[in-house]
């Protein structure tokens, strides 16, 4: 999906002194043997007030979050752990608005760039690579746990995989839903240039012919996960009951808009993939479009992406508010963990 040059903007955010809020923020990159370089990641958590104030991931399209950079861990009990994934050509700050409400509220989040796929470092063929972002979460899970600080803090109980659209998958595979390489081969042949997943393809050049369906199928699944949070996610055509065989998280999937709102690539009913999965909680949320999960947008937002050729992705559809969009998800993802 094509996101990469608004998110090249969000890349760039100031920090500015403002309001005390309740949510740490502190690098967390970490090493990757798979990639061959490190891993730029950012933990939240939840953080008393002596920090330094600032704001994160804001610039002139979107608004950004309050955090306390590098603030104490609040002292207190066992906290959830939620590894987030964002979607293709996205970054960290993406998700910010989730990542901070969240530890707010008494989680411990990871969220990082993935390589490849990530805005400042994509490379469409190896992007496709998903199994290395599945081992991107687990990594910084490892990571995490071996760190004296949070390591006596974190519930086993309550560890979280979540994701927005390739990221979605990128959850869903940790958890233990494994790929049908042929079926989104199928979807492209079928689809064409109406998917604007097959589409981006196509124009850099790459079809999913060119993967290894072996290393594509195989399972990834992190036997530590014990739920999973998917948002409009990607790569679900095709399934069978034996794809989603290994999945025995509890598994909330969220869907964004409907009829021509839905993205062709995303529509886990259209797909069948939801009837795959019964005992999952389906969040099916209108009106909205695939990118009102982006942050919310500044008043120029809009004008300022219409200069750069980007995708409309401050436009959401008559009567949505994305503010309660947003909130609708984060409300479902803490109820899930019982923040």
């Amino acid at each position: 999906m094509k996101y990469a040059t608004t998110l090249a903007v969000l890349a760039f955010a100031p920090t500015i002194a403002l309001a005390e809020p309740n949510t740490g923020m502190a690098d967390f990159t970490y090493k990757a043997a798979h990639h061959g370089k490190p891993v730029s990641s950012v933990l939240w958590y939840p953080s008393s007030d002596d920090g330094k104030t600032t704001r994160a991931a804001e610039n002139a399209v979107f608004y950004g979050v309050d955090v306390e950079q590098d603030g104490p861990l609040s002292e207190g009990g066992k906290l959830p752990v939620i590894l987030l994934s964002h979607g293709l050509g996205g970054n960290w700050r993406s998700l910010a608005w989730l990542a901070e409400d969240l530890a707010g509220q008494g989680a411990l989040v990871i969220s990082m760039n993935h390589p490849a796929s990530s805005t400042f470092d994509f490379d469409m063929r190896e992007g496709l690579n998903h199994w290395t972002r599945a081992r991107d979460m687990s990594r910084a899970l490892d990571k995490l746990m071996d760190d004296p600080t949070y390591a006596a803090r974190i519930d086993s109980s309550r560890i979280m995989a979540a994701g927005f659209s390739y990221g979605g998958w990128t959850s869903l595979s940790l958890g233990g839903v494994t790929g049908n390489l042929a079926g989104e081969i199928a979807e492209c042949d079928a689809q064409g240039e109406a998917s604007s997943h097959c589409a981006d393809l196509k124009k850099a050049g790459v079809t999913f012919g060119d993967l290894d369906p072996g290393m594509w199928n195989a399972s990834y699944k992190d036997a530590r996960i014990t739920h999973v949070a998917a948002m409009d996610p990607a790569l679900h055509h095709g399934f069978t009951k034996a794809n989603v065989a290994e999945l025995d998280a509890d598994t909330v999937l969220i869907a964004l808009g409907e009829g021509a709102d839905r993205l062709i690539a995303t529509d886990f009913d259209a797909s069948g993939f939801a009837d795959l999965l019964p005992e999952a909680h389906v969040l099916r949320i209108t009106p909205a479009r695939h990118f009102s999960l982006l942050p919310l947008c500044k008043p120029a937002g809009a004008a300022i992406l219409k200069e750069e050729n980007d995708d409309p992705v401050c436009t959401d559809p008559d009567g949505a508010d994305r503010a309660n969009i947003h909130q609708q998800v984060i409300d479902a993802i803490a109820a899930q963990l019982g923040l």
